[in-house]
């Protein structure tokens, strides 16, 4: 397989050959030329330094002779030395155009190196006329010495001319073919370069292509690629994902049919439920009977036992309504208080209720008879069964995202197993029969899981011994 990565790396390799290439041809004919500069500029230093130490040799021979001492002795004989050394140099300088001066040059330095010996013989015999007129001639010598060398370097300038010219015509002829180089390989790198990246694009083209058909329902066109490499291996992967969401999509949508039809079997399930407890007894005709009998109490004076009869009353009213209304937390606070006050007429002081409400929360919407229900159960296993009675909390609470709704008791609480029946409707539905009251607990949990669509939307926490607490959370 011919991987992307491997194309990218050809690619790159091929850039930095020419690259390298261009760079050694460069770098070798820069040197080239600095060798031919730096050569002619050797011939022009070893000219220059032949005037200079003849001109050292002078200074030195002149201050030898005002000063005859061991210092200024052997700073003359170094003079020579250098002297000696600046003529090896200059011999090796000879070529056709400057063979004959080059020979008179050579002949006049030794003539300078032979008067210097000489005028230093005179010196040691104490002659000072004959050591003056040698003085006289080597500075005649120096200063012969330093014209030729003038003439010489005329003599290589005119020499040299032509090769100057050669390199400053070459050196544009360089220039040239470096740019029309640069122009090719800029041409050919486009090229490689823009078929190099059609092999990855086209490929990709297809595949986005594919995923926008495929995002607008498209699930019967296939995805083909004619590549060897990542990309082909996608377009396959996303061809069979493609196959795998239309079959998932047709999977979803007939369970989606039957969720539909279950859905529609519980609420029929729930309505004849809620139907069948409306049935046993007749409600309108108790409904009027206790307005009645609530009216005429009043007139006697019994306005306790009128107020527990409206309360019995706006609890009738309230279950009449239909199982999938929903109403607002207002309203399921407002019948959790006349059935409180039915249920202390009842316990008097052993049954002890607390409420802690929330006022902003009370717009929310909850399925009926909700609270009832759970509150109803709380009595009948926490206060009822205790002789002492017992206490019960309701709080509604606003949280951040969620409308917290808390009914607790201290009763003798729920084991956990039971907790786990009730909570995965394992259960008949918890209530008291005898009463006629409520809908019951399992029902409650069924029904808060229909309306809100979450599993967790009660939470059930007790100890033996130790109360119960059923939390609501209602999601914001």
């Amino acid at each position: 397989m011919n991987s992307i990565q491997k194309k990218i790396l050809l690619l790159t390799t091929i850039v930095l050959i020419i690259m390298s290439v261009i760079w050694i041809a460069l770098t070798y004919y820069n040197h080239k030329t600095q060798q031919q500069y730096n050569g002619i500029l050797q011939r022009y230093l070893k000219l220059n330094e032949v005037t200079s130490s003849s001109q050292n040799v002078i200074t030195d021979l002149n201050n030898y002779m005002i000063n005859p001492s061991e210092e200024n002795m052997s700073k003359l004989n170094q003079s020579k030395k250098r002297m000696e050394e600046a003529k090896q140099g200059v011999v090796t300088l000879r070529n056709v155009e400057n063979n004959f001066t080059l020979t008179n040059y050579v002949h006049l330095i030794d003539s300078f190196i032979e008067t210097t010996n000489r005028l230093l013989l005179f010196l040691s015999e104490n002659d000072s006329e004959a050591a003056a007129q040698e003085f006289s001639e080597v500075t005649s010598i120096s200063t012969y010495i330093s014209e030729m060398a003038l003439s010489l370097v005329d003599t290589e300038l005119k020499t040299y001319d032509r090769f100057y010219r050669g390199i400053i015509k070459q050196s544009g002829e360089v220039m040239k073919l470096g740019i029309f180089l640069l122009l090719l390989i800029m041409c050919v790198l486009f090229l490689v370069t823009y078929w190099f990246s059609l092999t990855i694009t086209r490929p990709i083209i297809k595949l986005t292509q594919a995923a926008n058909e495929l995002s607008k329902g498209r699930f019967d066109l296939q995805v083909k690629v004619e590549t060897k490499d990542e990309i082909a291996f996608l377009a396959r992967t996303f061809d069979r994902m493609r196959k795998n969401i239309n079959m998932l999509i047709l999977e979803i949508k007939h369970k989606a049919q039957l969720e539909h039809e279950l859905q529609q079997s519980k609420i029929l399930l729930q309505e004849s439920q809620f139907k069948s407890l409306q049935s046993q007894i007749s409600p309108h005709f108790l409904f009027n009977t206790l307005n009645t009998i609530s009216k005429k109490a009043y007139l006697e004076g019994s306005e306790e036992t009128s107020d527990l009869l409206v309360s019995v009353a706006g609890i009738l009213r309230y279950n009449l309504k239909q199982l999938d209304r929903s109403v607002t937390l207002r309203e399921e606070i407002m019948v959790l208080k006349q059935y409180m006050d039915i249920q202390k007429a009842r316990f008097t002081d052993r049954l002890r209720f607390f409420m802690e409400i929330d006022e902003c929360c009370l717009d929310w919407k909850i399925p009926s008879l909700t609270l009832q229900p759970i509150i109803e159960n709380a009595v009948i296993h926490a206060v009822e069964p205790n002789e002492d009675g017992g206490t019960i909390w309701t709080r509604v609470i606003d949280e951040k995202d969620t409308v917290l709704i808390e009914i607790e008791d201290d009763g003798i609480g729920i084991s956990k197993d039971k907790i786990k029946q009730l909570l995965t409707e394992d259960l008949q539905p918890v209530e008291n029969k005898s009463k006629g009251i409520g809908i019951g607990f399992s029902n409650v949990i069924k029904r808060l899981r229909l309306f809100y669509g979450d599993e967790d939307v009660i939470t059930i926490k007790s100890e033996i011994g130790s109360g119960t607490k059923v939390i609501i959370q209602i999601k914001k």
